[in-house]
């Protein structure tokens, strides 16, 4: 996916140039993160499991991260 990113320009009425700017496809989305950080919460609770929502969010990094290579 490309994002273009417009140049800051010293002066005004100049033509402004845009940068390409690419994103891994192998890196999850903040968005996909939480939902899965949220189901691992949702399964640590119904087993009575101990851990925080750091903990969680950093499982769900590296399970997305993993299943996305």
């Amino acid at each position: 996916m490309a994002i273009r990113k417009p140049k800051k320009t010293p002066e005004k009425g100049e033509a402004v140039k845009s940068k390409e700017v690419t994103t891994s496809k192998s890196e999850p989305r903040e968005e996909e993160i939480r939902e899965k950080a949220r189901e691992i919460y949702y399964e640590r609770i119904a087993h009575g499991g101990h851990g925080t929502a750091e903990s969680d969010w950093l499982e769900a990094e590296k399970l997305l991260r993993s299943s996305k290579k």
